[in-house]
């Protein structure tokens, strides 16, 4: 049975990259109104001034932060990290919360003070919220009323490596190279972020403490046996705007081949609407603008290695975020998220 519910939806933190593919994705929503995006150095500028992709297609004006919520049933909150912790509590609890900072991903507060520097976290606040990594976590999202979206990073590791964990055939040191678009670090440029600086140049940062490492450790725990020091996991800057594409090495507990590495992957994903595998190397070109996650597998003897590439605005964001919104109030898990990417 159909379920022609319509949801008013709110969006705080509607000027950034996040925002503005909430704003593509949910302005064409079937069971979508958004009528709240809060921006509050924007406040009482259109929206389609400030993301001129939108020209023609939205009225919409961006506002400073309401005071009441009371006819809204979904808030996003796209915000730079810690905005979101002081923000939930206000909340009504009846209103269902995405959030896609990190300030609700992690249950440790000495993490979260490690990663994120805070150490004001609400442990019991931060036990309410659900993981949002869809394919793993589908069962608890659709019971869920908080969603911790997780980083891009996370989801194009924990994607490329679930399967394996969850079959329990991995064995040893996991080593994750994973490589992003200058649009991950937001719209706002800053040293070493701006993507002038990044257009032309191929750099490694964050060795061993990228933030969303502690996230990909934690979730694997609850889907197979990882401890922290498993993984070494080591980020780079690609010179182009958007995608993520994650190289992930590992060792077997058994010698495979390729094709009994994908079989055990196809059937893992086999209700994964949005995970795709592909024969070859996937290509950040493939999934840009999409909510796909493009996954190849190869093994030789007991050593194995798994390509996962994803947009990082999208599948990695606002495009997961839509995703989990729609588990949670019953929608086909794709509804408003057959966007295809471009060939070229």
């Amino acid at each position: 049975m159909a379920n022609d519910t319509q949801l008013r939806v709110a969006i705080y933190g509607g000027s950034g990259y996040g925002g503005s593919e909430l704003l593509r994705i949910l302005l064409f929503h079937p069971n979508a109104e958004v009528v709240t995006v809060t921006a509050n150095e924007h406040a009482g500028k259109a929206v389609a001034s400030v993301h001129q992709n939108l020209r023609g297609l939205t009225d919409l004006v961006f506002d400073v932060a309401p005071e009441t919520l009371d006819d809204i049933d979904v808030v996003f909150l796209a915000m730079p990290h810690g905005q979101a912790a002081s923000i939930v509590p206000k909340l009504p609890a009846n209103i269902s919360v995405i959030d896609l900072s990190g300030d609700f991903r992690l249950s440790d507060a000495d993490q979260i003070k490690q990663y994120y520097g805070r150490d004001d976290a609400d442990t019991e606040l931060q036990s309410k919220f659900v993981y949002g990594l869809t394919e793993t976590n589908r069962k608890a999202i659709r019971a869920a009323k908080l969603i911790a979206n997780p980083g891009c990073f996370a989801t194009a590791t924990l994607l490329a490596l679930a399967p394996m964990l969850s079959s329990g055939l991995a064995a040893g040191k996991i080593i994750v190279d994973a490589k992003t678009g200058s649009s991950g670090s937001g719209a706002k440029p800053a040293a070493n972020t701006h993507h002038p600086q990044r257009s032309n140049s191929f750099y490694a940062y964050k060795p061993f403490r990228h933030q969303h490492l502690p996230e990909i450790e934690q979730h694997l725990a609850e889907i197979g046996r990882v401890v922290s020091g498993d993984i070494v996991f080591m980020t780079h800057s690609l010179p182009v705007s958007r995608g993520i594409f994650a190289s992930c090495y590992f060792e077997l507990k058994e010698e495979m081949t390729t094709e009994m590495l994908r079989n055990i992957y196809t059937d893992f994903y086999k209700d994964a609407f949005f995970v795709r595998m592909v024969e070859t190397s996937p290509d950040i070109n493939w999934v840009k603008g999409t909510n796909f996650c493009d996954i190849s597998v190869n093994a030789a003897g007991r050593n194995a290695v798994v390509f996962s590439a994803i947009d990082n605005l999208v599948k990695g964001a606002a495009g997961q975020a839509v995703q989990n919104m729609n588990i949670m109030h019953g929608f086909p898990e794709n509804t408003g998220l057959l966007l295809t990417g471009s060939n070229p």
